[in-house]
């Protein structure tokens, strides 16, 4: 005799529960063989870690007396800090020009590694910070560069953000009078700065 479809709906609902369980044991042995091996990750790094007197030990002397010197810079750069996000919370709402976001500059992700001890991690966090402030500063001094003087130098030179390839030739006074306004009102449009290559 031939099953009913009832009892064809009900193997396969049957099977679909089996085959659910087995999905879910086997996502579950995943997960766990997972949190395994990042324990052992994070193990394998630690063991790396190299213990603060260990660091201390073997640090030069010249290394350790420029320290202080080094870390001097941690005023000048908050204050320079403090000066652009102040300068560009004013002064660019009235030129009509995009605020610089200061997260996409200041990123903080290398002090939780398990390998670095504490002064490693200081450093980093003193790298981050100096070398996002100053990725910040020459953002909001871009865009001023190309608001004000949009024109490039009569020199190369190297490095140039990537606003400079739409700066007027250098001596071109013609272009620079009749295309200041439209390139300002270019960018005032825009959301992203514009890619390296020229328009």
């Amino acid at each position: 005799m031939k099953p009913s479809i009832d009892e064809l709906l009900g193997r396969i609902h049957a099977l679909e529960t089996q085959i659910e369980q087995e999905y879910g044991a086997l996502r579950t042995e995943f997960e766990l063989r997972r949190a395994s091996l990042a324990d052992r990750f994070v193990d394998l790094q630690r063991s790396q870690k190299v213990g603060l007197w260990t660091y201390l030990r073997h640090s030069r002397w010249p290394v350790v007396l420029t320290a202080p010197l080094i870390y001097a810079g941690w005023v000048v750069f908050a204050l320079l800090d403090l000066f652009i996000s102040l300068y560009q919370a004013v002064c660019f709402p009235i030129y009509g020009i995009d605020k610089v976001r200061r997260a996409d500059y200041l990123v903080f992700d290398r002090t939780d590694l398990p390998y670095l001890n504490l002064i490693e991690k200081f450093n980093c966090l003193y790298c981050s910070y100096g070398n996002g402030v100053v990725g910040f500063a020459r953002e909001v001094a871009a865009r001023t560069e190309q608001y004000w003087c949009p024109i490039k130098h009569a020199r190369r030179i190297r490095h140039a953000h990537p606003y400079y390839p739409r700066f007027f030739e250098h001596g071109d006074a013609e272009a620079f009078r009749q295309g200041l306004e439209r390139l300002r009102q270019q960018e005032a449009t825009a959301s992203d700065p514009p890619s390296k290559e020229t328009p």
